[in-house]
């Protein structure tokens, strides 16, 4: 009876509470999450896309990566004017969505009528803009998101008392959990889709594949409604608030602006955002040698800046906590990853489709969202450095399966388990992608800055914060560019009009590229957090 009741408190500690935390105010916030991680719903497309239909290299692939993840740290600006704007801040989300669907729309173009878009500019052009315009739409609406899940958050009770420490911290903990829970939510409805849309779609003709990836992203059109109800479904409740304190004879102050003093605009958020495109827009026009590394230095060197003038807003020992944790999760999500090669070996070596491909998607999702839940109760009563200890421990398996898969595992387990334990059974994890634990990681860092930065400053924390750990998977995509330039990995690529193979398939060097990336998945946050809490920037929260 112990043993159960020691379970029944458990389950519901993790997931009962959870429920018992959430609020109607949380919806809006959480629709535009939903909205980010449906957006994911065009990557396993993306990836037979340019397999099928461009020559583009694992390296400039992952370059390319490099410069899509760069319109995330202009979340320093948007933060900011977020903050100045706070009452008109959907607009941003509208613009957002604009953006998104024009990206989307060249994908389906592209797709549908290769044609006509190739007559107008070259179509790996039309792919790199497309690829360019999906994380600014994304970045505008998460600026807001972010802003929103702050809002959303009571700050006092029922009867208005102020709420204690113990319960605002539980309460941040849980809307910035539903934050993330909302977007692998998304991935998971992303990859029950294409396990539905690309059944039997391995055995059609090219012709007939085209439709199906067109199918995909016209589903992807989704997206940016899904978003903009977020914010509409925000102004309803506002409006509902507001009649009701009417009614009722109360002030409608809190409803119609925010609590504290106004934030007052600082200049320099937006020049380091003016500086930053100004970098990014001369050095890749003029086609500079290493100019990917000199975007990243710059852009670092800017965030760096702005953090330092940000922290002066809170106490010192708490700026020196932020930098430290900070610190941790930024090289936590700069580990380098292995690159487009290894989805490729898995594609042409172990001959996974698309479906199954989705499939693994569908099931490192779950997973994600069950460590979620676990995880929730450790992150509001755990330090935060034993958080991310345990999530690199998590990660560092994670990265086991592919490793196994590509030395042969498989050819031993079968013949062992009567063909259970095969390719398909060991691949549990799709780990060629960004690992969701990045997302996770983010959780504890964000509750400590709804709950400690200044009310008028929120966004602006948030954004830049997230700029300096957003810069980390620019980091993690130069480390792949550099891998992959160290061991080379190349796919066959065919001539599509005389069939012959330009470029020849070629995976030797994928086993120690997996090894490496491994080890350093491991190695670099362990001895990140090891340092950290033997320094100034020592974490005891």
């Amino acid at each position: 009876m112990r043993f159960v009741r020691r379970i029944h408190r458990w389950i519901d500690a993790t997931v009962f509470d959870l429920a018992r935390q959430m609020r109607w105010s949380y919806l809006p916030p959480l629709m535009i999450y939903l909205a980010y991680g449906i957006s994911t719903i065009t990557g396993i497309v993306g990836t037979f896309f340019v397999k099928e239909y461009l020559g583009l290299s694992a390296a400039f692939l992952a370059g390319l990566g490099f410069w899509a993840g760069l319109p995330w740290a202009l979340k320093m600006p948007l933060g900011h004017l977020v903050d100045i704007i706070w009452r008109w801040k959907g607009a941003l989300v509208w613009l957002g969505a604009a953006l998104v669907m024009g990206a989307l729309g060249i994908m389906y173009l592209l797709v549908t009528a290769p044609g006509a878009m190739a007559a107008l500019m070259p179509v790996e052009a039309w792919y790199v803009a497309a690829v360019l315009l999906m994380p600014c739409g994304l970045v505008l609406q998460d600026a807001v998101a972010d802003a929103m899940s702050v809002e959303a958050v009571p700050v006092v009770d029922a009867d208005g008392a102020p709420l204690d420490e113990a319960t605002s911290r539980a309460l941040h903990t849980t809307m910035q959990t539903l934050g993330r829970i909302a977007l692998i939510g998304g991935t998971l409805i992303v990859a029950a889709i294409n396990i539905a849309a690309f059944d039997g779609a391995e055995t059609l003709p090219q012709a007939e594949k085209a439709a199906v990836y067109a199918r995909i992203y016209a589903i992807a059109m989704v997206v940016p409604l899904i978003s903009v109800s977020g914010v509409a479904l925000a102004a309803w409740q506002r409006g509902r608030a507001i009649r009701r304190a009417r009614a009722l004879g109360q002030d409608t102050t809190p409803f119609e602006a925010r609590p504290g003093a106004p934030t007052k605009p600082n200049p320099w958020y937006f020049i380091g955002g003016g500086a930053f495109v100004a970098l990014s827009l001369t050095v890749g026009l003029l086609d500079v040698p290493y100019a990917q590394e000199i975007v990243f230095a710059g852009s670092m060197t800017i965030v760096l800046l702005l953090m330092r003038q940000l922290i002066r807003a809170i106490n010192p020992a708490q700026a020196r906590m932020l930098i430290g944790t900070a610190l941790i999760v930024f090289v936590f999500r700069a580990v380098p990853l292995p690159g487009p090669g290894a989805t490729w070996f898995v594609i042409d070596g172990l001959k996974f489709d698309a479906q199954f491909l989705s499939v693994l998607g569908l099931i490192a999702s779950m997973l994600t969202l069950i460590a979620m839940l676990v995880l929730r109760p450790y992150m509001a009563q755990r330090r935060l450095t034993r958080v991310y200890l345990t999530l690199t421990l998590i990660a560092g398996v994670l990265a086991l399966p592919n490793i196994a898969l590509y030395y042969g595992i498989q050819d031993i387990t079968a013949p062992l388990t009567w063909g259970i334990v095969d390719a398909r059974f060991i691949a549990v994890l799709d780990t060629a992608a960004e690992s969701p634990l990045s997302q996770i990681a983010l959780i504890p860092m964000l509750a400590w800055i709804a709950r400690n930065a200044p009310s008028n400053l929120k966004a602006t924390f948030f954004a830049v914060m997230a700029s300096f750990t957003n810069l980390a998977l620019s980091a993690s995509a130069l480390g792949t560019k550099y891998l992959n330039e160290v061991f080379i990995v190349t796919r066959e690529v065919t001539d599509r009009q005389t069939g012959v193979v330009t470029v020849p398939a070629d995976y030797s060097q994928l086993g120690i590229l997996l090894i490496v990336v491994g080890v350093l998945t491991v190695t670099l946050p362990l001895a990140t957090i090891a340092i950290v809490q033997r320094s100034r920037l020592r974490t005891s929260d």
